[in-house]
């Protein structure tokens, strides 16, 4: 049976060491259409801040970004020491934390990010409390995931269920997760294709423990086609 992707273990697998993270972003190299990374970024501009907590942050390159463009504070929450460790090589706050129990004071941030990151936790709403806690007063939470269509293809040549149609943060119950929690949802789609050769699809495969089957399939005649469907939620914390 396939492991929970919000299971604690699963998670520290993943992220124990950046090489399956850099696996998967790899195959978004040649991405075509709708960038989600420019639509989140343009939320968080859009509000001015002056302090952002993002969680779950990964290497970084959101922040690095914000702290370069926007001259942002930021302040990064990782359950991974070594992605603390990479952010921190960046020059980024970073500090391992967890967001389901953040220790920051109520009101403390203008925008909080999560990206990708939210059907990783084991309790969505405590860490969904926590996130609209920290925010102020007409402030924004940014989230970003996924879609059940997303990567179709890919879970199609797998001969598997995807197992996004699992996870409790997606593209189709994210909105109604935020609702019990911030004033008002807007969603704002992104979608596109990948282009993916044998040795992207096999990459991609080996990080991720549900498509492991196609890191010793036949090879790959041609490219595979493969869509991608990220939504980017904006949720608003009453003034």
């Amino acid at each position: 049976m396939s492991r929970r992707i919000d299971e604690p273990a699963f998670v520290r697998a993943q992220y124990e060491t950046e090489d399956r993270l850099r696996a998967r972003k790899s195959a978004y190299e040649n991405a075509e259409g709708d960038d989600p990374r420019e639509f989140a970024f343009q939320a968080i501009a859009e509000i001015k801040p002056s302090r952002l907590l993002e969680v779950g942050g990964g290497e970084g390159e959101v922040a690095e970004r914000v702290i370069a463009e926007l001259g942002v504070e930021v302040v990064g929450i990782d359950q991974s020491e070594r992605m603390v460790e990479i952010q921190r090589l960046k020059g980024i706050d970073a500090r391992v934390g967890d967001v389901q129990e953040l220790r920051f004071a109520d009101n403390e941030f203008d925008v909080a990010l999560a990206a990708w990151m939210l059907y990783h936790v084991a309790d969505l709403d405590r860490a969904l409390a926590e996130l609209q806690r920290v925010v102020r007063p007409g402030g924004r939470l940014v989230a970003v995931t996924n879609g059940i269509d997303h990567l179709q293809e890919l879970w199609d040549l797998a001969r598997r269920e995807t197992s996004m149609r699992r996870i409790t943060f997606r593209s189709e119950n994210g909105e109604e997760a935020l609702r019990r929690h911030f004033e008002s949802v807007e969603r704002r789609d992104a979608r596109g294709w990948l282009t993916m050769k044998d040795e992207a699809v096999r990459r991609f495969a080996a990080s991720w423990d549900d498509l492991a089957s196609l890191v010793t399939a036949p090879p790959l005649e041609e490219p595979l086609r493969v869509r991608r469907h990220s939504t980017v939620f904006v949720a608003e914390k009453a003034s």
